[in-house]
């Protein structure tokens, strides 16, 4: 089950193959524009050190798992392992083992947006539903406090 979806990348006026999955991702599965997406993660490699030290500033040379954990925790999503070192693959990218709604996984050397079981993407990266998926994004649940 595979959409294409670029979120908003080619209407934002981006040309051209880029390894910008992880924007992609958070774009499509937050609803944000993809133009907000990619300054808000320029910005924050620019800020980082070790970014700045390995030359790698730009969202469209990927981003590392802390920068992009940050973003997503500074908008309410949190991130679910799925996989431990040693325990094996767990779940799969297929729809009858993720959560429904909107979530982002995290598989090996990608990130892509999934609604509802659905991949949203620029391919189908599930590998015929082989792809472990180590863990996903999703938005924190409300806790109400019961007196």
């Amino acid at each position: 089950m595979f959409i294409y979806n670029d979120g908003g990348r080619e209407k934002a006026g981006y040309q051209g193959r880029t390894g910008d999955c992880v924007t992609r991702a958070i774009a499509i599965a937050l609803e944000l524009p993809y133009e907000k997406v990619y300054a808000d993660l320029h910005a924050l490699l620019k800020a980082d050190k070790k970014q700045i030290e390995s030359g790698k500033t730009s969202p469209r040379q990927g981003v590392p798992k802390q920068i992009s954990r940050k973003y997503l925790a500074g908008l309410g999503w949190e991130f679910v392992p799925t996989m431990g070192i040693g325990t094996g693959c767990k779940v799969h990218l297929k729809p009858n083992e993720l959560p429904r709604g909107r979530i982002i996984a995290k598989v090996s050397k990608h990130m892509v947006a999934v609604i509802d079981g659905v991949i949203h993407d620029t391919h189908d990266c599930a590998r015929g539903g082989t792809r472990c998926v180590y863990g996903y994004y999703s938005k924190k649940a409300v806790r109400r406090q019961i007196f």
